[in-house]
């Protein structure tokens, strides 16, 4: 077995790179594995290994890559196990990075896979090929004006398709809101935390004040709202509701799937709830200076921790600006804020009342 203060060590240490491979110790059983994207500025999902009594558990299992099964096992070899030795992955949304990885050691090893239940309607919308296709997206692209970052997005990636497309089944559990989660001698509350999907959970052990945060709350980075099949109505206000119950919590030990574990998760929720007030801010500004549609609005701000112009990013990116502002415009809506036109080939924005131009 790994030494845990060793490990712990090796964390701490690890933080400068957190998608360095390997197995590190968080706490007494519980292991943080990063595991590799393609073609991701990301790089690295963390997979959570949670021993317990006779239990091997995964938070999230990572993306079904030739690769990942290899990795896992090396990294699981560390403290004596292997993946046939794995009883279930809670999965905490039904991102390609995160679910895909589990059905694969379902079909290998009979591991049980469950997740929260607001993922069903973005799981069965389609067939297996289509989960993650770009078809919703394009056709709110084109409702957004954004045909521009369309056309481009058909020039860098064509019809290519990530290396697997059959890996997309029903769980074997759908997790309800404040389940509770058995694990040998630990227990896990599962907390519906809507936004980033429907049907995002985290996972809060409250005897070791640790927090499976998914990609809910990232220590470094705002995570996506909304990017889905089937998308909810005002998806960030639900984001910002969910946020807001994990400050009902105590404040745990952050284990985010992107990043370096932190001391504390309320510090950054605080912090992303102050970025969305500002995004908000900046996103009606853009209507205030002439923009009427999220296309518009996206070219006029700053984007990434630095600011990066839109014209700098790459399509995708330019494509998940452009679903951002438009989730931000439509929360201003439902605010008041601000009063919306749609078609069914264009959403505009402008001023509500005298204002509106």
């Amino acid at each position: 077995m790994a030494d845990s203060a060793g490990q712990r060590a090796r964390e701490q240490g690890s933080n400068a790179d957190w998608t360095e491979p390997g197995l590190f110790t968080v706490a007494p059983g519980v292991h943080r594995i990063p595991l590799p994207l393609p073609s991701d500025a990301l790089r690295a999902v963390n997979v959570y290994a949670i021993e317990s009594g006779d239990d091997l558990v995964l938070v999230d299992a990572g993306w079904a890559l030739a690769e990942t099964g290899g990795l896992l096992d090396a990294a699981l070899d560390r403290i004596g196990r292997n993946s046939a030795e794995i009883t279930r992955c809670l999965v905490t949304h039904v991102h390609r990075d995160h679910y895909t990885m589990a059905v694969i050691l379902r079909r290998r090893f009979g591991t049980r896979v469950a997740l929260g239940i607001g993922d069903r309607p973005s799981l069965t919308a389609a067939g297996d090929a289509e989960r993650e296709n770009m078809a919703e997206h394009v056709l709110r692209m084109e409702r957004a004006g954004a045909e521009p970052v369309i056309r481009a997005l058909h020039a860098a990636y064509g019809n290519a398709r990530p290396e697997r497309e059959d890996v997309w089944e029903l769980p074997d559990e759908w997790l309800k809101d404040q389940a509770t989660i058995q694990l040998g001698g630990r227990e896990l509350r599962a907390v519906a935390t809507p936004g980033h999907t429907q049907g995002h959970t985290v996972f809060a052990d409250l005897g070791s004040n640790m927090l499976f945060a998914g990609d809910h709350v990232l220590p470094h980075i705002t995570p996506s709202v909304g990017f889905e099949a089937v998308v909810a109505e005002l998806p960030l206000g639900d984001y910002l509701r969910s946020l807001r119950l994990v400050l009902d919590l105590p404040d745990m030990r952050l284990l985010p799937a992107h990043g370096p574990v932190t001391e504390t998760t309320h510090a950054r929720v605080h912090a992303l709830l102050a970025h969305h007030e500002e995004r908000l801010g900046a996103s009606l500004g853009r209507i205030e200076a002439g923009a009427h549609t999220a296309y518009e609005a996206a070219q006029g701000l700053g984007w990434t921790r630095r600011g990066h112009p839109f014209s700098g990013l790459d399509p995708f990116n330019q494509m998940l600006a452009v679903l951002e502002t438009g989730v931000h415009l439509d929360l201003l809506v439902a605010q008041g804020r601000l009063s919306r036109t749609s078609t069914d080939k264009l959403v505009s924005y402008e001023l509500p009342g005298p204002a509106a131009r």
